[in-house]
């Protein structure tokens, strides 16, 4: 089971979505086209195969256009689905039914994407010990539902915010003069709980960065070679984590070289949108 996302973070953002759709008028098809009395039965069917996510928010998107509206779940997020197979039936008033459509299939759409995308790298590395991994390249105001949506496709966390762990990048490293300098100003300025991290683009600056105590090293672009060397050198004693680079031809190279960790922006940046569509039956 995927958790499900806070209550409050749902409603907010399928308020928002809906709002985006309805203003003004409203939706003046309907009310020009429908009677207020019609009634009608829907099915929300799959049209391609992949992993289903985003159930949370497309029931919200029904419960707010209309209380008058019969929901029925026909399946789990986390769960594969086939071309043609229902997943959620909707009964009742047609006008609260249309009026939430697009935006349900919006949330279903983006986030099942992502999770058929994960599924897809996840199931690439079977047979390594690396796990896969999101990164903060979300869209803005909807990184619980996308990485919600990781995590259904089996994909593991990352950093959530910027304050879940110190991350040093490029620009900290030239702004503190070296990432083992980085590393060493981290310790003093953090508690003893905080993990760090450090980005590194040469595997010179390995053995520093394990020196000044890194919990885990970032390898930014690194060779199939340099990785396996990291690998070696760093015996057990740092997480390794592998970025740049990385697609669905390359990732089982990277896999085979021994990191514990690959990291993939194209999870939550590139995922493209999954097939969704709501069928009067």
């Amino acid at each position: 089971m995927i958790p499900p996302l806070p209550t409050e973070i749902v409603n907010d953002a399928v308020r928002r979505a809906l709002a985006e759709d309805v203003s003004g008028a409203g939706d003046i098809t309907s009310l020009a086209v429908i009677t207020a009395d019609a009634h009608h039965q829907f099915e929300i069917r799959a049209r391609e195969s992949g992993i289903l996510c985003g159930l949370q928010p497309a029931l919200e998107a029904f419960i707010q256009a209309g209380p008058g509206l019969s929901l029925d779940v026909m399946a789990n997020d986390g769960d594969a689905v086939e071309p043609g197979e229902t997943i959620l039936k909707i009964e009742g008033p047609v006008r609260e039914a249309l009026l939430a459509e697009r935006t349900a299939l919006n949330f279903l759409g983006r986030m099942s994407g992502i999770a058929t995308l994960t599924r897809r790298y996840v199931d690439t590395i079977i047979g390594t010990k690396a796990k896969i991994v999101h990164t903060r390249k979300t869209t803005p105001g909807l990184r619980g539902f996308e990485i919600q949506a990781v995590r259904a496709g089996d994909g593991h966390p990352h950093r959530y915010h910027l304050s879940d762990a110190v991350l040093i990048k490029d620009n900290h490293v030239a702004a503190a003069g070296s990432a083992a300098k980085a590393v060493r100003l981290a310790r003093e300025n953090t508690g003893h709980m905080t993990r760090i991290s450090c980005e590194i683009d040469r595997l010179d600056d390995l053995s520093a960065v394990l020196k000044a105590g890194a919990d885990v090293v970032l390898l930014d672009n690194f060779s199939l070679d340099d990785l396996r060397a990291a690998v070696v050198q760093g015996a057990g004693r740092v997480v390794l984590e592998a970025s740049g680079g990385v697609n669905l031809e390359t990732i089982h190279a990277i896999a085979e070289t021994g990191v514990d960790i690959i990291s993939v922006g194209a999870l939550t940046h590139s995922a493209p949108n999954f097939d969704f569509g709501l069928d009067a039956v």
